[in-house]
């Protein structure tokens, strides 16, 4: 009892004048609100690995925890790792680790903790979890310099064995022996932890503040030094061991459903589509006045919407209860057979995908989502400005979402699957705004460049939503998340490359 008295809380530690100097900082329970690593290591072993292997690791929990309560801490992590880890590609992990972590992390910082590690001029994080989960995290969005944490064993062929490099995890002692050999005698000027296995490290700082076990809310998100725009993976909540159970609990029966949303939809009109929605448990409300079908003869009306999911074209057409056609960036050949409207892909040819629009407009109504790929956050891409060229009859919809356990959408997954998974959802909720049609003088007849009218309609479609405009791309997503330049290439080109 008398070690943990040495130190003082956090709320004691000034920020007054630390600009030069240096912070060394836990993670878990420290700098993130939870004390717990466990849903990191779920979403490795999900995202990166199995469905399966991420059962076992649920299943683990009683028997790791109880390791953690009566063995060492140190164990404990140990058969996390083990778990979690085994035979996953090194570059998979990072995959993980880069695309999917950052948005579960961002949700849980500790608000004292960041004020006080924020004023630091040198930010060191030093932690029991590997290194290569929460390194990306921490430098992009915490500021971090350098992190301190367990290195995995890795093979030639680069895959984890599930076991960690020596001296092993970092926990006390070894985390110790960490800032000596980082800093030698230049020791850190603070330290900060939340549980006695950090004593030993903050014991040779010149300064040690606890982080107490008090219940706090979460730093905002948009106090970090970024934001969180672009971020893969299926689950919606951060999955501890409840929702993780609950979560799996509710799968079959999403299935189950989401076969029956998907495929009664199909086969019926879109008018009688909406109250089968009703009937299903989708929840679809429809704001502002639809413009009435074309007339005989004449061109359709031009829908341009943000991109929320693959079904946002589906959806608006079942708000206006007729047929419409939608042109996509990228949509597999499965999705479009399912598709109860007509898809058609576009070839990023500008000449043959202008032709192939206009025509698709003689035939009737027509939506496009010009950011070409979506988004999961509330943030608009900047949009394309071909469609700007092409007629003058333009409406812009607003479209909102909510899904409360998987995401509907996917950029290294199976996209087949991206229907489905917005239907396995209890509830999956849209939100329709029909805004009305441009005025001529906002159009290109009008006088406006392509650009011009592109931009307009962003910043519209983003104050209706309440959202934030950006001048980032699919090309920018994709290199985000899957270190691509987000081009669709044929069947024949992906199997030459995998061969390559």
């Amino acid at each position: 009892m008398g070690a943990r008295c040495r130190f003082q809380p956090i709320s004691r530690c000034s920020t007054e004048g630390r600009s030069n100097q240096t912070v060394a900082a836990d993670l878990d329970g420290t700098l993130l609100v939870s004390r717990s690593a466990f849903p990191y290591f779920m979403l490795v072993a999900l995202e990166a690995g199995s469905l399966l292997r991420a059962l076992v690791l649920l299943v683990s929990v009683p028997f790791v925890y109880f390791i953690y309560l009566i063995i060492s801490e140190s164990v404990a992590i140990n058969t996390f790792i083990f778990i979690s880890f085994a035979g996953l590609k090194l570059r998979d992990i990072e995959m993980v680790a880069r695309s999917v972590l950052p948005k579960f992390y961002a949700e849980d910082v500790h608000p004292q903790t960041w004020k006080v590690f924020n004023s630091f001029g040198k930010r060191y994080i030093i932690t029991s979890n590997p290194r290569v989960l929460v390194e990306p995290f921490v430098k992009n969005f915490l500021g971090a310099d350098k992190v301190l944490g367990t290195e995995l064993e890795v093979t030639k062929s680069g895959r984890a064995t599930g076991f960690v490099q020596k001296p092993g995890v970092l926990v006390g002692e070894h985390k110790r022996e960490a800032i000596v050999r980082e800093f030698g005698t230049d020791l850190p000027d603070l330290g900060l932890g939340d549980r006695e296995t950090d004593h030993d490290f903050m014991s040779i700082c010149k300064e040690g503040y606890m982080v107490p076990r008090t219940k706090c809310e979460p730093l905002p998100r948009n106090k970090l030094l970024s934001p969180v725009i672009f971020h893969e993976g299926r689950l919606v909540q951060r999955p501890t061991p409840l929702v993780a159970l609950l979560t799996f609990l509710w799968m079959p029966i999403g299935i189950i459903l989401s076969i029956l949303r998907v495929y009664t939809n199909i086969v019926l009109p879109e008018r009688i589509a909406r109250y089968n929605y009703k009937l299903l448990g989708i929840k679809l409300t429809v704001k502002g006045i639809p413009p009435p079908p074309p007339k005989k003869g004449h061109p359709g009306v031009l829908f341009i919407c943000n991109h929320r999911t693959v079904l946002d074209p589906v959806v608006t057409a079942v708000a206006l209860g007729r047929k419409i056609s939608c042109v996509t960036y990228s949509i597999s050949k499965f999705s479009e057979l399912i598709s109860p409207i007509k898809a058609v892909a576009l070839t990023r040819e500008r000449e043959k995908d202008a032709a192939n629009i206009k025509a698709l407009l003689e035939e009737g109504d027509l939506v496009i989502c010009p950011e070409g790929t979506t988004c999961r956050e509330p943030f608009l891409l900047r949009f394309s400005a071909l469609f700007a060229e092409l007629t003058d009859r333009i409406v812009p919809i607003a479209i909102n979402t909510k899904q409360s356990v998987y995401y509907g959408t996917t950029v290294r997954g199976h996209k087949w699957l991206d229907p489905y998974f917005v239907f396995m959802n209890p509830m999956p909720t849209y939100e329709i705004t029909f805004l009305n049609q441009l005025p001529m003088e906002l159009t290109c007849k009008g006088g406006k460049s392509p650009f011009e009218v592109a931009n307009y309609i962003q910043r519209v479609l983003a104050g209706t939503l309440g959202f934030e405009c950006t001048n980032l791309t699919r090309k920018d997503k994709y290199s985000a998340i899957a270190g691509t330049d987000g081009r669709v290439t044929s069947s024949k080109k992906e199997k030459e490359q995998k061969k390559d």
